[in-house]
C-alpha cells in the first residue's frame, strides 16, 4: 500500500462480543483459586478491606500505616466490587475476605482494554486488523497476569487505550471539517473522563502516554491545530472535577503527607533510582519483551520492515508516536517492572496485526530470511522459557515433579510451533487459532493447577490453614516474627502483628489464653529468650520459599499452655 491512508472498516458488534468472551475465558482460569500475591496485590486488597471495615473511604491504610503511594481510585473500585460480590453471595459486606472479589476491577479493566485495543486498531488499520490486535492483547502474557491481580495496571491500561482511541480518531480526521454543537464535545468528554479516572487510579501516567503521543505527532507533522478539538482548557477542568475533591480531602486529612509520599518518594524515587531492588539498566524491556508479549512477540519483530516502509502513513505514524517516546521513558527510568510497558502494547499489537494481514500477501514484502530466523528464535526463547519455567518451578521450590507442569512443555510447544508454521505460511486464521490455543493451554494449566499446587510458594496460605485448625479462640491474633508479607495480614486479619522475636513473645505473654505466634527460625532464639521461664507449645511447622526475598523459610506456630 502506497497511498496516504490504509483502508478502514468498522468492527461489527458480534466481533467485540466474541473478543470479550475470549478474553474472559483466558483471564478466568485461576482467578478464584490463586492466593493473594505479595507484595502489591495483598497491600491493595488489604487496604481496600480496611476501607470497608472502617467506612473511611478517604484515607488509605495498611493496618495502622498510611499507604499514600497511589491515589484512591483502585481502592474505590475494589471496595465497590467486593460489596457487590458479597451482596450477590448473600454474605455480610467484607465479612468473608476472598481475594478474587478484589480482583474484579482488574478483570473487567483488562477486558475493556482488549476491546479498546481492537477498536483503535480497527480505526487505524481496518476491522480484521482490529480483531487480531484484540486477540493478541487478550492472549499476551503480561495482560493475563495483570487481569488476575488486584492492582492498578489493568484498569490503568483501559483508561490509556480509551484516551489513545480518541486521540487516534481526532488525528485521522484532522483535515475533515470540525464537528459542531454537541458532536464537538463527544470525543473530548470521553478523552478527559478517561484521563481523570486514570489520574485517580495511578496519577498522571495516562497523560504522559497521550501527551507524548500528541507532542511527537505535532513535531513530526509540524502542525498541532487539530489538538484544539480536544478542548484542553475545559478538559483539564474535567480532570480536576474528577480527581481534585479526593486530592483536596486527602491533603487535609494527611497534612500534605500524601503528596510527599506519592510524588516525592514513590514517583520521583522511581525516576532517580531503583526502588525495592528493581533498579535495572536501559534495554531491560527490550530483552523481556519476548516473554511479556508472548506468544506474539515474534510477529512484532517481523513487522518492522512493513512499519518502516509505511512510516509516513497516518495510522503507522500514530502508533510510532504512541510507542517510541513512552518506551524510551520507561527504559530510562531506573525502576523497572515487567508490566510498566503495557500501555504501549495495544499499538504494537495493531502494527503487528496490520503487517500480518498485508505484508505476507506480497512475496516481495515478505521479511528477509535472517529476520524471520531471528524473530522465530527470539519468540521461541521467550515463550519457551516461560513454559519451561512453569515446569521447573515445582522442583526448585519443593523438589517435586508436577506431571501437569511437565506435560505442558510438549503440548504448548507443539501448538506454538504449529502457530509459527501456519502464520509464516500465510495461513492466518489457523495460525492465530493455534497461537491462542497454546496460550490458553499454558494459562489454564499454570493458573488452575501448577501454581496453586506449589504449597511452598504460598507461605501465608499455609499459615492461614494452620491457624484455622488450631486457634484456641475465634478471635485469636497471630504475631509473626521473621515473616511479614502483606498476604499474611490479608489472610489472617488486620489485627495480625508483624514483629520480631521479642515482640512475638510479648504477644503470647500478654494473651496467654488466645494468642498465637508464628516464628521463623532466624527469630527463634530471641523469641525463646524473651519468654523467660514460659515454655511454648509448637502447634504446626511450615516450610516454604519467599519469592520476594529469595530465601527459604521454616516457621513454627506456637501458643502458651492454657493458664
Amino acid at each position: 500500500m502506497t497511498t496516504s491512508t490504509l483502508p478502514r472498516a468498522a468492527l461489527p458488534i458480534w466481533a467485540y462480543a466474541l473478543l470479550a468472551l475470549i478474553a474472559a475465558a483466558l483471564f478466568l482460569p485461576g482467578f478464584t483459586v490463586l492466593p493473594p500475591f505479595d507484595r502489591d496485590e495483598a497491600r491493595f486488597a488489604q487496604a481496600s478491606s480496611q476501607m470497608l471495615d472502617s467506612g473511611n473511604f478517604i484515607d488509605i491504610r495498611f493496618q495502622d500505616e498510611a499507604r499514600y503511594k497511589k491515589p484512591v481510585g483502585i481502592y474505590w473500585l475494589q471496595t465497590a466490587a467486593t460489596t457487590l460480590a458479597d451482596a450477590v453471595r448473600g454474605v455480610p459486606v467484607g465479612g468473608e475476605k476472598l481475594i478474587w472479589t478484589y480482583r474484579i476491577p482488574s478483570f473487567l479493566g483488562a477486558i475493556l482494554a482488549v476491546l479498546g485495543s481492537a477498536w483503535t486498531a480497527a480505526r487505524l488499520f481496518g476491522g480484521p486488523a482490529g480483531f487480531i490486535a484484540g486477540l493478541m492483547m487478550a492472549s499476551c502474557v503480561v495482560l493475563g497476569v495483570e487481569a488476575r491481580m488486584a492492582k492498578t495496571d489493568a484498569v490503568l491500561l483501559a483508561t490509556v487505550v480509551i484516551g489513545q482511541a480518541v486521540l487516534a480518531h481526532l488525528y485521522l480526521t484532522r483535515r475533515d471539517p470540525a464537528p459542531a454543537g454537541r458532536a464537538a464535545w463527544t470525543a473530548p468528554l470521553v478523552f478527559w473522563i478517561a484521563a481523570g479516572v486514570g489520574v485517580l487510579v495511578k496519577g498522571p501516567l495516562v497523560l504522559l502516554v497521550s501527551g507524548s503521543t500528541a507532542l511527537v505527532l505535532a513535531l513530526w507533522d509540524r502542525e498541532a491545530g487539530w489538538l484544539k478539538r480536544l478542548k484542553p482548557l475545559a478538559g483539564l477542568g474535567i480532570v480536576a472535577a474528577i480527581a481534585a475533591p479526593w486530592l483536596i480531602a486527602i491533603a487535609i486529612k494527611s497534612n500534605g503527607a500524601f503528596f510527599a509520599e506519592s510524588v516525592g518518594h514513590d514517583m520521583l524515587g522511581k525516576v532517580s533510582g531503583g526502588q525495592e531492588g528493581k533498579g535495572l539498566p536501559p534495554g531491560y524491556y527490550l530483552g523481556t519483551f519476548w516473554v511479556t508479549f508472548a506468544p506474539w512477540s515474534f510477529l512484532a519483530l517481523l513487522a518492522l520492515p512493513w512499519i518502516w516502509a509505511r512510516r509516513r502513513l497516518d495510522a503507522v505514524r500514530f502508533c510510532i508516536a504512541w510507542i517510541v517516546p513512552s518506551w524510551l521513558v520507561f527504559e530510562a527510568v531506573p525502576t523497572k517492572l515487567l508490566h510498566y510497558t503495557l500501555p504501549v502494547f495495544p499499538a504494537i499489537a495493531g502494527l503487528a496485526a496490520a503487517a500480518l494481514l498485508d505484508s505476507f500477501d506480497r512475496s516481495r514484502e515478505r521479511p528477509r530470511r535472517w529476520l524471520t530466523a531471528a524473530a522465530v528464535a527470539l519468540g521461541v526463547i521467550g515463550f519457551g522459557a516461560l513454559t519451561l519455567a512453569v515446569a521447573v518451578i515445582p522442583w526448585l521450590v519443593g523438589q517435586r515433579i508436577d506431571p501437569i507442569a511437565v506435560s505442558l512443555v510438549p503440548a504448548v510447544g507443539g501448538l506454538f510451533a504449529l502457530a509459527i508454521h501456519l502464520l509464516l505460511g500465510a495461513r492466518r486464521q489457523m495460525g492465530l487459532a493455534a497461537g491462542v490455543a497454546a496460550a490458553a493451554l499454558l494459562y489454564v494449566g499454570t493458573y488452575t493447577a501448577v501454581l496453586p499446587g506449589i504449597d511452598g510458594v504460598w507461605v501465608s496460605r499455609q499459615a492461614a490453614r494452620a491457624v484455622a485448625q488450631v486457634q484456641p479462640c475465634a478471635d485469636s491474633v497471630v504475631a509473626s516474627a521473621g515473616y511479614s508479607e502483606p498476604s499474611l495480614v490479608f489472610l489472617l486479619g488486620t489485627p495480625t502483628k508483624l514483629v520480631h522475636g521479642a515482640g512475638a513473645a510479648a504477644h503470647l505473654l500478654s494473651d496467654r489464653a488466645c494468642g498465637l505466634a508464628l516464628v521463623e527460625d532466624r527469630e527463634a532464639a530471641a523469641f525463646l529468650d524473651s519468654l523467660g521461664t514460659a515454655t511454648p507449645l509448637p502447634l504446626a511447622e511450615l516450610d516454604g520459599f519467599n519469592y520476594n526475598t529469595g530465601k527459604r523459610l521454616h516457621l513454627t506456630l506456637y501458643r502458651l499452655p492454657a493458664p
